[in-house]
């Protein structure tokens, strides 16, 4: 064995029995596996490990250099504990990782003295969700085969997820895949990235509202427990656990990258069901010192209100350049939250039933000041974005798409002094040419494997906002070879 690991195997050994428990305290305690096919705990709840696993400096020095697939095995193992032996977790990682179009996988480019782009999106579909969904989707494969059986996997996209679960699962002999996304609210790019996937297990279903809706609609249908049992419901959405595991390791590389255990970093993540910076928030928690978490939102504010007054009452989303962001409420929010209640689950499932009721959430004075410690807000509106994108062009010679702009406008606005900001660039500026053009005056090109994208034949069903037909389309594809 490699002399730099020998103290890993006692992180490895706090993670054997890893369990995990729901945000509302009444869901039954899963082990990975568990949680992986389960997506949402039974009470509601989201899924969360009991302890964080924890990496020394020394550990975490060792680390430095690793390609990027087996530092993801190793910071991941932890948290995957018995479920999946070591040896083939490291094979799914270089399995998954193999195909991304850069070396690094998650290269950091620097833009500023202090400010760094860390590019997450060199994957099959050009968004960060690649760098979960591709892992997730030789987890699924695993488990699945192990068990012998086969599930149902339902998701909402605001535009990313639904392409990077699709291009993870189509295909696959064990699984079946719908994905809900709001008519007409992505960008082109990202709706023909998963409606001209012609695989018999996609089901594509393009719902009359907004993410929100769709998203409502995807945690109705696991409420409804005959209906979860009857198909063998699962999740791929960021409140399956799963994928805030297979996010973290990103964010140990790049303050890895930057000096770290032996410097201070910051992050700005641009976000809005707040899986990203969640992710970012768990490295710490592992022992990755990151100094202050910079949630940059658009006109969409829900979190920024909250980080500033301590208002977190909904909205009508609005439609903005960047779509992925278009989003009235952070589901994520809830694991922060229980931890920040003190893991106090019966306090969190009442603040979140009232919330569900009243349409805004009582965070008590203490609480959110204790948030305010760590995150800092920040919000953009459309013209601001372009003149983003217009800025670091000029400036810098990069390309940034709408939602890495306003995570590199937040950099500057709010990054503590003397700290370097790891600035989460989310997608390629290629999947929205319309904002790129608008900003910079032309439209960039999409990679060579995307070339074709616009001449593919769309397949894709238009259902209503209702429940019950949604869950009657569901139902019928999950039923179609029986």
């Amino acid at each position: 064995m490699d002399a730099r690991f020998r103290g890993y195997d006692e992180v490895l050994l706090t993670g054997l029995h890893m369990k995990y428990v729901s945000t509302r305290g009444q869901g039954a305690k899963k082990d990975f596996a568990g949680v992986l096919l389960a997506g949402l705990a039974s009470d509601g709840g989201l899924y969360m490990p009991e302890s964080w696993p924890q990496f020394s400096a020394a550990e975490l020095r060792a680390l430095r250099g690793l390609p990027y697939a087996e530092l993801a095995a190793r910071v991941i193992a932890p948290f995957v504990g018995e479920a999946i032996a070591f040896g083939d977790l490291q094979a799914m990682c270089r399995r998954a990782y193999a195909g991304f179009a850069h070396p690094a996988v998650v290269p950091l480019v620097q833009l500023d003295s202090g400010v760094f782009a860390l590019e997450l999106f060199h994957g099959p579909t050009l968004a960060f969700k690649d760098l979960a969904l591709q892992l997730a989707g030789h987890l699924f494969e695993h488990v699945l085969a192990a068990r012998g059986e086969r599930v149902c996997i339902v998701g909402a996209t605001s535009g990313d997820t639904g392409s990077a679960a699709i291009e993870a699962m189509a295909g696959r002999s064990r699984v079946d895949i719908t994905i809900l996304h709001p008519e007409g609210k992505t960008s082109e790019v990202q709706r023909r990235q998963m409606t001209t996937v012609q695989a018999s297990n996609v089901l594509n279903i393009a719902l009359e509202g907004n993410f929100d809706d769709c998203q409502d609609m995807v945690k109705a249908m696991f409420a409804d427990v005959p209906f979860r049992n009857e198909i063998s419901l699962s999740a791929v959405n960021s409140i399956n656990f799963a994928r805030i595991a297979a996010q973290i390791p990103y964010y140990f590389a790049a303050a890895l990258a930057l000096g770290a255990p032996d410097r201070e970093v910051a992050v700005a993540v641009p976000t809005g069901n707040f899986g990203n910076v969640l992710a970012a928030w768990a490295a710490k928690q592992m022992g990755v010192p990151i100094g202050k978490f910079i949630v940059a939102s658009n006109r969409n504010d829900i979190l920024h209100r909250f980080l500033a007054s301590n208002d977190m009452s909904l909205k009508p989303v609005e439609e903005s350049l960047s779509p992925s962001m278009d989003i009235g409420v952070s589901s994520n929010f809830e694991r922060l939250l229980f931890e920040f209640l003190g893991r106090d689950a019966a306090l969190t499932a009442q603040t979140m039933a009232d919330f569900r009721v009243t349409g805004k959430m009582a965070v008590a004075e203490d609480v959110w000041r204790a948030v305010r410690r760590e995150f800092v807000g920040f919000h953009l509106d459309d013209a601001g974005t372009l003149a983003e994108i217009a800025r670091t062009y000029r400036e810098a010679e990069y390309l940034a798409d709408p939602h890495t702009a306003i995570g590199l406008a937040a950099a500057r606005e709010c990054a503590p002094v003397g700290l370097p900001v790891i600035v989460a660039a989310t997608a390629h500026p290629a999947k929205f040419p319309d904002a790129i053009e608008r900003a910079v005056g032309f439209r960039p090109a999409l990679p060579p494997h995307l070339s074709t994208l616009y001449e593919r034949e769309e397949r894709y069903v238009t259902a209503p906002n209702d429940f019950e037909q949604v869950k009657g389309l569901v139902r019928n594809f999950a039923n179609r070879n029986i």
